[in-house]
């Protein structure tokens, strides 16, 4: 060698190898940049590309790519305008689904929205070699259309269909058993089903979903909405459950939901944790589902209704499912004694990484220690609606498993606040990656109790304005000193060892409507180096608050973050007046207002915004204050309202110069079907996006 150059450029590397690099890329943007640095290098990332999300108005075929041959993942359900028929702006419909295929002809799998069956029946014999189907759908189901014609076209030209998602595709429960039983070499292919439906509130009845396993016995992955509720006909209960296993012994993933569950109804954190009624499935069948499912890696039971005295029957995973890795379960009591801190019941699940538990009335400090005792591989822990458990408990677990724990969630649960749950998860602050806590502050009596300064007079003028600011001031500073409490003294790892979250990439927060994040920081949460990404959930009925006496919620306190450049804040959850609000009340505008002041200080470089809702007239809508606000956003590059929104608002976001992807999408359910005042006019869409990619428009990148 020391006759040779030592100098290799990076294009010695042969084809081969580069190709492999190339294909180790996931990140669409980073592989964008990489094709514009040579010729070779835009041909290699454009043969190595195998997932593609085409965006863009389909009316610009012009525009359709046609070097991206090998893509085996397509998705179509973006393109615009959103949620119109696909095939309905072409006067040629059966070109446009050619000049498809001729485009990506390696396509397996395929997402795509589906207003009406007429695009199925054109689009499914261009790919008959689809394995891999979603379908999209939150406008509502045509009633002329006979039981199963959406899926008829699919299952007549795909014969080599092995997975089917319509999570979000709305259809009634009667539509999907008749067409699998009319197809069965195509059901008996199926491996994974995934009919979670939360696009409406209908689950399956026991013998919809007995009809559909019978049909797939080779299905390796089932997610399914059932009704647990032993008062409605159909219920799931013992024999349910036991039909299932037998129908599917080879499910590796089984997630049963109530359709109540979906809902996500924040619980009264008042009621002792138990629903007035139990569910028909007991610890004896429990067992013998288990016992007829010895692969299973993955189980979620959500079933909204009391089942009691679980711990027989968990006890019997570890040995009758051996594989098992991730387990939720939602309204089961009795899961862990903690007698003596002793594992039993769940804690006997030695191999479980992921566990997440919901509404289990009973659960404790002693379960928890217990459980962090015998599950010593646990990475993701969720706890949510459980009455008992307390920050001293949930602080011995994370401690217990502080190598290995890097995923937590604490949600709706009476004993916690922000504070609480910040510092009973002190243990892992330099590991932890993902985090959900809930912004719940300590009311004013409380503060005023804790500090032997109560003051009639103050609380009864807590609306005013300025006695509101001063309340909010001495929150902040009883915060502060609140985050200086110790559990305990543990050497190098005391709770408070170090302020910094050094890992912490992704933080989730649900918040009352009429509450304040400014507090956040003071909590604990002020030092996240890495923090890229935020979700806020807002909920609650506005009609019922006072005007907002503070002039923003406190998303420029976010600004202590340097990294954070995504953002999804969801206000669907609020309720109010769309309209003209009745005396004395405020309409959503100005609470649109209270929620987006400050976005604007933001480095956000992505935004997802669900607007507010008016339940009364079915309208999600992004009103004149919200538009402005966004329109000062000066590095947002990605823009998706999850709602409706008025041409001439969209205009005012022409005004952000990165500003490069925008969408207007109405998923929620049911969609609005015909709105001429909103986006959802094609030609309102045509001109924005038309504007928006004008060539007058200069973006720096």
């Amino acid at each position: 060698m020391a006759g040779t150059s030592s100098y290799v450029h990076f294009h010695d590397i042969p084809n081969v190898v580069l190709a492999i690099i190339f294909s180790l890329v996931a990140d669409t943007r980073t592989r964008n940049v990489m094709s514009l640095v040579c010729l070779k290098w835009h041909l290699l990332e454009r043969s190595t590309r195998k997932s593609l999300t085409l965006r863009g108005n389909i009316r610009d075929l012009f525009l359709l790519p046609t070097c991206f041959r090998a893509v085996t993942h397509l998705d179509l359900s973006l393109l615009s305008p959103w949620g119109h028929p696909l095939l309905d702006s072409s006067s040629n419909p059966l070109f446009l689904t050619q000049l498809l295929r001729h485009a990506f002809p390696s396509v397996v799998s395929l997402v795509v929205y589906i207003r009406n069956p007429s695009t199925l029946h054109l689009l499914a014999p261009q790919w008959p070699n689809l394995r891999h189907v979603k379908l999209i759908r939150w406008h509502q189901r045509l009633p002329t259309e006979p039981l199963g014609s959406d899926f008829t076209a699919l299952f007549e030209h795909f014969g080599m269909l092995s997975s089917l998602d319509v999570s979000l595709f709305h259809s009634w429960t009667e539509d999907l058993p008749p067409a699998i039983e009319a197809y069965p070499l195509i059901a008996a292919s199926l491996s994974h089903l995934n009919i979670l439906k939360h696009s409406s509130a209908e689950g399956f009845k026991s013998h919809e979903l007995l009809a559909i396993t019978a049909s797939c016995p080779n299905l390796r992955k089932l997610l399914a909405t059932c009704i647990f509720d032993h008062r409605f006909i159909g219920f799931v209960g013992d024999q349910t459950l036991l039909a299932l296993a037998s129908n599917c012994p080879c499910l590796s993933l089984l997630h049963l939901v109530d359709a109540t569950s979906l809902s996500n109804i924040r619980p009264d954190p008042n009621n002792e944790g138990y629903t007035s009624e139990d569910a028909s499935i007991s610890h004896t069948t429990l067992g013998d589902v288990f016992a007829g499912l010895p692969l299973l890696e993955e189980l979620v039971l959500d079933v909204c209704y009391n089942v009691r005295d679980a711990w027989p029957a968990l006890e019997l995973l570890n040995s009758r499912c051996p594989k098992l890795k991730a387990l939720k379960l939602g309204q089961f009591h009795g899961i862990c004694r903690g007698i003596d801190a002793q594992p039993d019941g769940i804690a006997l699940c030695q191999r479980l990484e992921s566990l997440s538990i919901k509404n289990s009335a009973d659960l404790t400090d002693k379960a928890l220690e217990a459980i962090s005792l015998g599950c010593p591989r646990l990475s993701k822990f969720e706890v949510l609606g459980c009455k008992k458990i307390t920050s001293k408990g949930m602080w011995e677990l994370t401690h217990a498993l502080r190598k290995t724990l890097v995923h937590v969630k604490i949600s709706f649960c009476k004993n916690f606040n922000a504070v609480s749950s910040l510092q009973a998860i002190g243990p892992i602050r330099d590991r932890i990656e993902r985090l959900h806590i809930d912004c719940v502050w300590d009311t004013l009596d409380n503060l005023e109790n804790q500090t032997g300064c109560s003051s009639s007079q103050e609380l009864g003028e807590s609306y005013n304005l300025q006695a509101r600011k001063r309340d909010m001031i001495k929150e902040e500073k009883m915060l502060k000193k609140k985050s200086k409490f110790h559990f305990h003294d543990v050497g190098e790892d005391n709770l408070f060892s170090s302020r910094t979250w050094s890992k912490l990439h992704h933080l989730s927060l649900w918040i009352g409507v009429g509450e304040l994040l400014t507090p956040l920081s003071l909590a604990g949460l002020d030092d996240c180096p890495a923090l890229e990404e935020i979700e806020i959930k807002i909920e609650g009925d506005s009609r019922n608050q006072q005007r907002p006496c503070m002039d923003s919620v406190g998303l420029r306190s976010l600004a202590c973050y340097p990294r954070l450049s995504r953002m999804l804040l969801d206000c669907s959850g609020v309720i109010g007046y769309a309209l003209t609000a009745p005396p004395g009340h405020t309409d959503l505008s100005l609470w649109e207002r209270f929620f987006l002041n400050g976005i604007e200080i933001l480095n956000l470089k992505e935004l997802n915004y669900w607007p507010a809702q008016d339940m009364d007239v079915n309208q999600r809508s992004l009103f004149l204050p919200a538009a402005a606000l966004l329109a000062q956003c000066g590095s947002l590059r990605k823009l998706f309202i999850h709602g409706t929104a008025n041409e001439h608002f969209m205009m005012f976001l022409l005004r952000i110069p990165t500003l490069r992807d925008v969408q207007v999408r109405e998923d929620y359910y049911p969609a609005p079907e015909n709105d001429t005042s909103t986006e959802m006019r094609v030609e309102s869409c045509r001109r924005f996006e038309d504007a928006l990619n004008s060539s007058n428009r200069h973006i720096p990148d």
